[in-house]
C-alpha cells in the first residue's frame, strides 16, 4: 500500500518541507539496521526560522507547540529522505525535544505535545513513541524548539 501516509499528509493538508541543509558536519538522517535517527530539526520553514527566542519569555507555549508540529514534519521529511517512502516506517520508537526554556518556564512536555501528536495524527498507531521533553538555555540560531526521532522500519 504505497503511498498511504503521502495520502494521510495531504489529507490533513500537510506538505513535507525540502529537507533542511545541515548547519555543520552532520546528516539529517542516517539508516542503521532496522532503524532511522534524525539529527535535531529546528522550526525551519523555506529555509528561516519564523521565530526565535526563549519558550515563557519571547515565546508563548502555544507558539513553541506549533513550532515543534513543524520540527516533526522536518523530521518526517528527514526520514523521507534515506528510506524514499514514509510507508516502510514500522513505527516510530522515540522522539527527543528541546525547549529554548526562560528560566521559570515548566511547560515543557506540552511543547513536545506539538510533535507528538503531529506523529499521531500522520501515522495513527505507528507514531505512538516513548519520549523525553527537555528544558536547555539556548538552541541553534537562538531557536525555540528542536525534535529529534527514531524509526524503526519495516524489514523486507
Amino acid at each position: 500500500m504505497s503511498g498511504v501516509v503521502d495520502r494521510k499528509l495531504s489529507e490533513l493538508g500537510l506538505t513535507l518541507p525540502e529537507v533542511v541543509p545541515p548547519l555543520a558536519a552532520y546528516q539529517p538522517a542516517v539508516v542503521s539496521g532496522a532503524y532511522v535517527y534524525t539529527a535535531g530539526q529546528l522550526p525551519m520553514v523555506e529555509g528561516k526560522l519564523p521565530v526565535t527566542g526563549k519558550v515563557g519569555a519571547e515565546v508563548t507555549a502555544d507558539e513553541a507547540k506549533q513550532l515543534a508540529r513543524t520540527c516533526a514534519l522536518n523530521a518526517l521529511a528527514a526520514v523521507k529522505s534515506v528510506v524514499g517512502d514514509l510507508d516502510r516506517i514500522a513505527r516510530v520508537v522515540k522522539v527527543v525535544g528541546f525547549v529554548a526554556s526562560a528560566p521559570d518556564f515548566i511547560g515543557q512536555p506540552g511543547v513536545i505535545n506539538g510533535a507528538s501528536e503531529l506523529l499521531g495524527e500522520v501515522l495513527g498507531d505507528k507514531g505512538v513513541h516513548a519520549r523525553s521533553a527537555v528544558g536547555v538555555a539556548v538552541l541553534p540560531l537562538d531557536a525555540p524548539v528542536e525534535i529529534e526521532i527514531q524509526v524503526e522500519l519495516v524489514q523486507d
